[in-house]
């Protein structure tokens, strides 16, 4: 979920209190790579399988049957108990069965900011990208609002001849239709449905249209469509707030949706028929700002990584957001196939003057626009503790905790929890209920995070917070006043990694980096949906908004460069990001304002502006992720289940750490550790790329060769890192591999951890 889209949580407040993985009565059955049967043959020889474990009945089998899968991969979900579960999985065709989990869903001026063109063709300087009307890209979400001004269809040509999609229009009363912009939709029910035992949609209790149809009646869909293919839309602003004109990374780019996310969540094997149906409708890119809770399983456990393996084996880019817990190793959507984004922020903020009596002026983050007149007392929530609460929980301004005597007519500090479950939002409404008329948020995690708040409140962090509570608690009447938000820009250094966006190290291989890129995520005006809140555009913060600006970027390459695998179009989004921010300074983290590392943002920033030209591309194909599936344990046997091919694993297995990936992490060196790289020529046919590194504290780097000679586009050379322990060195330390020519920089994070130090290898 976009865990700061406030207005997207009051909607659909349940999303807020799930959790991921649970017992379920459906699962999902994978079979894994893709074979030449029909989907008859597939359907029939599923529900043998079904049949065997439902005592050889077809008719028990093929009322469980939800879905199969035979587009891009092998499989089905059905509904089973735990015990038919456990039975199928020991079947000998059977790569991994898992439950039918929910999945959470994890702009006027940030392509500005990110220096492209302020206008809808989004050029950048020495190429063409007017191909991108060629390019179609897959959002996996909650659907779409096909009238909002960002996907209409003017000046678009004819629908490419090689799309294969459909246009879902559903139940009638949703009146949804494709155009030449939005050209194919589909919805997935059936794993939603069996999931919740029910056998048709009923409008929810928060009162939000559900539409059966591929339109979207959250808002979360469209926004991140919009990020990443919005057509131009002049005077795009929330409630006059960022007004400016506001397109997508690539505006002409195809969209196709693929609804899989409801009132109560993202299913599995709904998600997994979205991926199915895509690879057969040909879509050149997946975009998805959703994923699993963290820790994340094995691969072949997770419907995302399974999706993803096999799209990305049939040459379609998956881009991912990070998550938004905020915490060390809490980066999920981890698999080396996909490129996965982590939250930046702009220079753009929404400051909400705060005036306190001593006229003291403390700048907080706030949308909302409703207006105080004249100053109040304002009390800390603590001191309006009511009935059982503490004051320490009244603080926090929870649920009936405020005595409306004591909170009426003032303005209330309350606090907020880095990992609470309540919204901010939420915590503005209880203030409202209890008599409150204004309210001063201190939240030491997301400080930066505006919200449409209830009443007059704004945001502060823990500084602006201790300030503001040291004048309530040291004047005998303190009054304060707080007026609606502007929209200032440059006020201060920019980007910074927001304090919600998921870190590394990658909890399941750390020999790969997650994050692999950050992009904008924090306070993002798009496109909305009106039947969630009476608006065209909403602004809301989350690797949700991050994902998709990636997305726009690789769409504008596959334009550009329409045969690059995946793996080179995120290779030259990674080694061409930028660790510092507009000042020339290093990139900060927020909420303590630390140096930010790869952990945080991956290989950096995104720069679109120097995407186009990377010079050097480290490029995997599938075969490299077969190996790399070796070098993490598995057999021959295993590997072919999962490729449906008869690929076999090199004994000994190199290391996992040799998948030729963008960025380098070698996690657990002893005393010297090589890893081989090997990138491709895509700059000028003859040049000259020399080795600059900035290795890790405590660890001497050498490179062989230290000079790369390119006599011709599309050459491939190899090359080799060497790492050797100096000196002993306490947890993850960070550096970088520079290849430098006369005009081109490709550059590759280095992490390592020594995993011990013995002093007589010096």
């Amino acid at each position: 979920m976009a865990l700061y889209g406030i207005w997207y949580l009051l909607s659909f407040v349940a999303f807020v209190e799930i959790t991921c993985c649970f017992s379920s009565q459906v699962y999902v059955v994978y079979m894994g790579g893709k074979t030449d049967e029909s989907q008859d043959e597939v359907l029939w020889r599923n529900n043998q399988l079904l049949a065997a474990v439902h005592g050889g009945s077809m008719k028990k089998a093929r009322e469980s049957h939800v879905y199969s899968y035979s587009n891009g991969f092998r499989g089905f979900a059905a509904k089973l108990t735990e015990e038919q579960a456990l039975a199928m999985a020991d079947m000998p065709d059977v790569v991994s069965v898992f439950p039918n989990s929910r999945r959470q869903l994890h702009t006027t001026h940030s392509w500005d900011f990110m220096g492209l063109a302020p206008d809808e063709a989004m050029e950048i300087p020495g190429f063409s990208t007017k191909n991108q009307e060629n390019v179609v890209i897959g959002f996996i979400d909650t659907g779409v609002w096909p009238e909002s001004p960002s996907f209409h269809d003017d000046q678009m040509p004819p629908v490419p001849a090689r799309w294969k999609g459909q246009c879902q229009s559903g139940e009638s009363s949703s009146n949804f239709t494709c155009n030449r912009k939005i050209i194919g939709a589909r919805y997935y029910l059936s794993g939603y449905i069996a999931e919740n035992q029910i056998n048709e949609f009923s409008s929810g209790s928060d009162g939000a249209v559900k539409y059966k149809s591929p339109r979207d009646s959250s808002g979360h869909g469209s926004h991140t469509a919009s990020i990443a293919a919005g057509r131009y839309v002049n005077n795009m602003n929330f409630y006059g707030l960022a007004a400016g004109s506001a397109r997508g990374g690539a505006s002409f780019a195809r969209i196709a949706v693929y609804k899989t996310c409801w009132d109560s969540g993202c299913y599995d094997a709904d998600i997994l028929a979205a991926f199915d149906d895509a690879i057969r409708d040909g879509v050149d890119i997946l975009s998805l700002s959703l994923g699993p809770d963290s820790p994340q399983g094995d691969y072949f456990n997770d419907a995302i990584s399974v999706g993803s393996f096999h799209a990305t084996s049939h040459g379609i880019m998956v881009i991912s957001s990070a998550g938004n817990v905020g915490t060390k190793g809490s980066v999920t959507n981890l698999a080396p196939w996909m490129l996965t984004v982590a939250a930046g922020s702009t220079d753009r903020d929404f400051a909400s003057a705060i005036v306190l009596g001593n006229r003291t002026v403390i700048l907080g983050e706030s949308l909302s626009t409703i207006k105080m007149n004249k100053s109040v007392t304002i009390i800390s929530a603590s001191q309006a503790n009511a009935g059982y609460f503490t004051p320490y929980q009244s603080s926090y301004c929870l649920e009936s905790s405020l005595n409306s005597t004591k909170t009426r007519g003032k303005i209330l500090v309350c606090h907020q929890a880095g990992s609470s479950s309540e919204s901010k939002l939420v915590k503005s409404m209880v203030v409202k209920k209890a008599g409150g008329i204004g309210m001063i948020l201190i939240d030491e995690y997301d400080g930066d995070v505006a919200v449409p708040f209830a009443i007059p409140a704004a945001s502060v962090g823990k500084r602006a917070g201790d300030r503001i509570l040291s004048y309530v608690n040291h004047t005998r009447r303190p009054r304060a006043l707080i007026l609606p938000p502007r929209t200032i820009m440059g006020s201060r250094p920019a980007p910074l990694v927001t304090s919600f966006s998921s870190k590394g190290p990658n909890s399941l291989n750390p020999d790969i980096l997650k994050p692999d890129i950050a992009a904008p995520g924090l306070n993002i005006l798009a496109a909305w949906s009106p039947a969630a809140r009476q608006m065209n555009f909403n602004i809301l913060s989350g690797t949700s908004m991050a994902c998709p600006h990636v997305t726009g970027i690789a769409a504008l390459i596959k334009a550009v460069y329409p045969s690059w695998s995946p793996s080179a179009i995120k290779s030259a989004i990674m080694t061409t990001a930028s660790v510092l921010d507009q000042n020339g300074s290093a990139i900060k983290a927020e909420p303590d304002g630390r140096v930010a590392n790869a952990f945080d943002y991956g290989s950096g920033f995104l720069s679109p502006v120097r995407v186009l030209d990377p010079g050097l591309v480290y490029d995997s194909q599938p075969s490299n992720y077969k190996t790399f599936l070796c070098s993490i344990g598995y057999d021959d046997k295993s590997l072919r289940l999962v490729t449906g091919d008869k690929s076999v694993c090199i004994r000994p297995a190199p290391p996992a750490s040799n998948l030729n990936y963008p960025a380098i992490s070698v996690p657990n060196i002893k005393s010297s550790f090589s890893v081989v790289r090997s990138v491709t020529n895509v700059g000028d046919s003859k040049s000259i790329y020399r080795a600059v590194v900035s290795p890790p504290s405590g660890i001497n780097v050498t490179v062989v060769p230290k000079v790369l000679i390119f006599n011709n586009y599309g050459q491939k050379i190899n090359f080799t890192v060497n790492f050797r322990v100096a000196a002993p060195s306490k947890g993850y330390v960070f550096g970088s591999l520079l290849w430098k020519s006369k005009d081109r920089r490709v550059t590759s994070p280095l992490i390592v951890r020594v995993s011990s130090f013995n002093k007589g290898l010096l």
